[in-house]
């Protein structure tokens, strides 16, 4: 050992004696989702790629629909492209409503030059697919879908968001039967998301048997589109509508009820590509997600990729590295309990 590495020792050393007191865990607090073993791993072997959407990824992941329309968005949407690009992954862009009309806010979504050839998905709300299908106008989600240089559609279901949303659209038919319409009427790659509040057995049920791309939780216990509606009205009146905000499934409950339908309806089952997000907060909560559910599946993170996509790339590029090798970590040495 030469000097250089002996004053690294004998710094370490100090910082563990000076430490050892702080770090004390208590019992009862560990993560009991997991069996740790420590002699059975070795990260070197891990491979993370993935078949997803036709596509190989290399680790998992999936960078859920964000923002656009806005003044960071054009930076934010560039960053976490060239992240996708650089670390094999795939991305849905925010909502993309403006530019079913209008032009003004393209250059928010025109990212393609920067994710390569990597999936990436447009979005539009339901409320907008059926104000499409009923005035016979489905070719305007084809033509954005073009226009940006997509992979295909992200359809995302909130009828307590747009409920709670003081501008919002009030549906007037089911969201299920817009759905189909827009699949008899165009051939377009369709994911199906929520936005916060995730989706019930029944309605996960709908889905699966539809010949979608795949199916986005959007569960509860991440960003809640509709508690995030709540903060922006002023209107004290609709207080009331308060008690919405605690409606919702969990990532967990619902790949439970994939699971269940999965068994049940073994040959109905037309879509069972499944993107597991909502109230994922690490690389833990993802490893542990996908392992559970029994059905070809990535997981999905929004507000922990837009914390570091605001700033520069770096940033955003040191948390995905990062990200994928606690991930790496993870799947060497972690085991799931039954």
């Amino acid at each position: 050992m030469n000097l250089e590495d002996r004053h690294i020792a004998t710094k370490r050393k100090a910082d563990h004696l000076d430490l050892t007191f702080k770090s004390q865990t208590a019992s009862g607090i560990n993560d009991a989702r997991f069996m740790y073993e420590p002699l059975l791993g070795n990260i070197n072997e891990i491979d993370l790629k993935t078949e997803f959407l036709n596509t190989e990824f290399d680790a998992p992941l999936w960078i859920s629909s964000m923002t656009g329309g806005t003044g960071l968005a054009t930076k934010i949407n560039k960053n976490l492209a060239r992240v996708c690009s650089e670390f094999g992954l795939g991305m849905g862009l925010g909502s993309c409503r403006q530019l079913l009309d209008s032009n003004d806010y393209f250059e928010d979504f025109n990212i393609r030059k920067y994710i390569g050839d990597r999936p990436l998905f447009a979005n539009i709300g339901i409320a907008q697919i059926e104000q499409l299908v009923l005035a016979g106008k489905t070719y305007k989600v084809v033509d954005l879908v073009k226009k940006l240089q997509a992979d295909g559609l992200i359809v995302h279901i909130n009828p307590l968001q747009e409920f709670t949303q003081e501008e919002g659209d009030k549906l007037n038919q089911k969201p299920i039967d817009s759905l189909k319409e827009l699949l008899e009427k165009e051939d377009l790659k369709i994911i199906v998301k929520e936005v916060g509040q995730g989706m019930g057995y029944n309605s996960l049920k709908e889905l699966m048997q539809l010949p979608l791309t795949a199916i986005d939780f959007g569960a509860f216990g991440g960003t809640n589109f509709s508690k995030l509606e709540m903060f922006r009205n002023s209107n004290v009146s609709n207080n009331q509508y308060n008690s919405f905000i605690n409606i919702g499934h969990t990532a967990e409950e619902m790949l439970g009820f994939v699971n269940k339908i999965k068994d049940e309806l073994p040959d109905k089952i037309l879509c069972n590509q499944i993107i597991i997000s909502g109230g994922i907060k690490s690389f833990l909560d993802g490893y542990y997600y996908t392992e559970k559910i029994n059905v070809p599946s990535i997981y999905g993170m929004a507000s922990e990729f837009l914390k570091q996509a605001t700033g520069e790339y770096e940033l955003l590029r040191e948390f995905v590295s990062k990200h994928i090798e606690g991930l790496r970590m993870a799947k060497a040495f972690l085991r799931i309990k039954n």
